[in-house]
């Protein structure tokens, strides 16, 4: 038995995209029913074009925001001239989370089969935030909250969780070699 209590988490969800709005973004509709259906806290929705600048700053400041905890992306993390999430994100990493690419890739495989080559899906630490790369379908946000980052943002996931090493996260920050 596990009586560890639930600790709700703070998320922000950007949707990368120059053709959706609020209104029709069901990518960044599915990831904000999932985080407040498990009991965590939307504390930012945002749409910005892709745009390479626009994203980094984004998830720049979000990350530097006390208020939010997780970032989560949907979209541009194909291969066209427009999939640029990850180049914009990526070198804001300081810590890479390689696993989240592997299980991401297995879990579509199941479902989506060889096409989930198609994605860049990627993960890492900013700062003291989280932060994940998810494509733009809402199949794939399905796959990476259901089958990842909802556990992994339970602290009642055993037999480890990201909820339990966030209060060390920013050891790195402090360390000078």
């Amino acid at each position: 038995m596990n009586d560890r209590p639930f600790i709700p988490v703070r998320f922000a969800v950007l949707t990368v995209s120059d053709s959706r709005s609020l209104a029709d973004d069901r990518s960044g509709d599915t990831l904000a029913a999932r985080i407040e259906a498990a009991g965590h806290v939307l504390a930012a929705r945002r749409i910005v074009g892709d745009d390479r600048a626009a994203i980094a700053e984004t998830v720049k400041a979000w990350s530097a925001d006390d208020g939010i905890d997780v970032v989560v992306t949907t979209g541009g993390t194909g291969f066209t001239g427009r999939d640029l999430t990850p180049e914009a994100i990526e070198p804001l990493f300081d810590k890479r989370m390689d696993g989240f690419s592997a299980i991401f890739h297995r879990i579509s495989f199941e479902k989506i089969g060889t096409s989930t080559v198609q994605s860049r899906a990627t993960a890492g630490l900013v700062g003291r935030t989280f932060v994940f790369v998810l494509p733009g379908s809402p199949g794939a946000c399905k796959d990476g909250w259901d089958g990842i980052i909802a556990q992994q943002f339970d602290y009642r996931h055993m037999p480890c969780n990201l909820v339990e090493i966030m209060p060390r996260l920013d050891e790195h920050l402090k360390r000078t070699s």
